[in-house]
């Protein structure tokens, strides 16, 4: 499968393969939630992260990961020696690679879900394409419509301290990425997002 291109000689990549491992196990949503924790620890809101940040970050997150480790990651990340990586590039190389037909795939079902065409699949943008009568809750008359929408949307947003509501197009390919690690073959991904986005 293709993905971002990452040199695999260098010791970053067995750092990588510890942390990718590290998320995947706690499901689809694994690396979607590390990124959470890195926007904690981004103060200043630059998107980068300084060495100690990173480990804080790693740690809080339930991953311990080295000095040596740590700087070797940035040793690779940190281009322009400013002592710090960009957490966007470093997220996008934990993801698991995917096929570039899986991408497709992916924002696909973002495009149709985003009805409104404004980056962003909001309760508002379901209607229509998520059915929500036929959720058990819905059904027994406990929720109505809407509480199934925000609901299912939590599915993309596993912190519940930073959930906003809304999923951006990044947080659908973090949280399908982790789906994507668990099915081998790319027949039976387009099959599964194809009947679940009637695509």
């Amino acid at each position: 499968m293709s993905g971002l291109a990452m040199d695999s000689d260098g010791p970053h990549t067995a750092v990588l393969e510890k942390i990718r491992a590290g998320c995947l196990k706690r499901g689809p949503s694994g690396i979607k939630s590390i990124q959470r924790t890195f926007k904690i620890y981004d103060d200043s809101g630059n998107k980068q992260l300084e060495k100690c940040e990173l480990r804080k970050g790693l740690a809080d997150y339930g991953l311990t990961i080295s000095e040596t480790e740590v700087d070797s990651l940035l040793d690779y990340f940190d281009k322009d020696h400013s002592g710090s990586l960009s957490f966007d590039e470093f997220l996008q190389m934990l993801r698991p690679p995917m096929s570039d037909s899986r991408i497709k795939l992916i924002n696909a079902a973002f495009d149709k879900l985003d009805k409104s065409g404004d980056g962003v699949i909001t309760p508002a943008d379901m209607k229509g394409i998520y059915n929500a009568r036929k959720h058990p809750k819905y059904l027994n008359g406990q929720w109505e419509e809407k509480q199934v929408f925000e609901d299912f949307l939590k599915t993309f947003e596993p912190d519940e301290s930073q959930r906003d509501g809304k999923v951006t197009r990044e947080e659908f390919l973090a949280y399908y990425s982790g789906v994507s690690a668990s099915i081998d073959q790319d027949c039976y991904f387009d099959l599964m997002m194809r009947n679940s986005w009637k695509l």
